[in-house]
């Protein structure tokens, strides 16, 4: 998995509520088991019409905003359907961080798993960076998750919560299986202690 320190880049604001995961990847392309390609296919129906045309006037068809690689969203993020497809989509794209007032659980979580930061930030915080965000290419914003800020183009520093393990984690690049590698030491001799213990099995 990706490690995530910091990351400067365009932010790209997308202010509707309750944006569920069926929103960010409709169900017809989560047959796939791969984690490419699906940058396509985020947030298809608001970003084709029905012929398979972009639509010009969704957010991350527009100039200023193809290359964001973080999205200022509104609350209630990610709720819906507990599908990892949503990440996988937007990581492809290229979004390696979505803030927003509040997320669904299992979406928060599959961000992590997944190399990506969700931040939490109260709505007056957010409200300063949609404003940033609303100025497309001419203002980066840089998110530090060693010192947990968010520097916005104007030198204004907003600090974010995030928990301890998680942040170990996503500085560290471990998903789960990760994780598990980092005690291969301690898993090795609990194998030889037992096979010593109990040969018969």
């Amino acid at each position: 998995m990706d490690k995530f320190t910091t990351l400067t880049g365009i932010a790209a604001p997308l202010p509707i509520r309750n944006v569920d995961t069926d929103m960010i990847i409709p169900k017809q392309f989560l047959k796939t088991i791969h984690r490419t390609g699906l940058g396509e296919t985020l947030f298809f129906e608001m970003r084709y019409d029905h012929q398979g045309k972009e639509n010009p006037d969704f957010v991350l068809n527009k100039p200023a905003f193809r290359n964001a690689s973080i999205l200022v969203a509104g609350d209630n993020f990610g709720c819906g359907s507990s599908r990892e497809h949503a990440p996988w989509a937007l990581h492809d794209f290229g979004i390696r961080c979505v803030i927003a007032p509040d997320f669904a659980d299992i979406f928060y979580s599959n961000c992590f798993q997944n190399g990506m930061l969700p931040i939490r930030l109260p709505q007056a915080d957010l409200d300063k960076l949609m404003d940033d965000a609303e100025r497309g290419a001419n203002a980066t914003i840089t998110i530090d998750l060693e010192t947990q800020e968010i520097r916005g183009p104007d030198g204004g520093v907003i600090k974010f919560e995030i928990e301890p393990f998680r942040k170990y984690r996503l500085l560290n690049g471990l998903d789960n299986i990760g994780l598990t590698m980092e005690k291969t030491d301690k898993i090795k001799a609990f194998e030889e202690e037992a096979a010593a213990k109990y040969p018969w099995l």
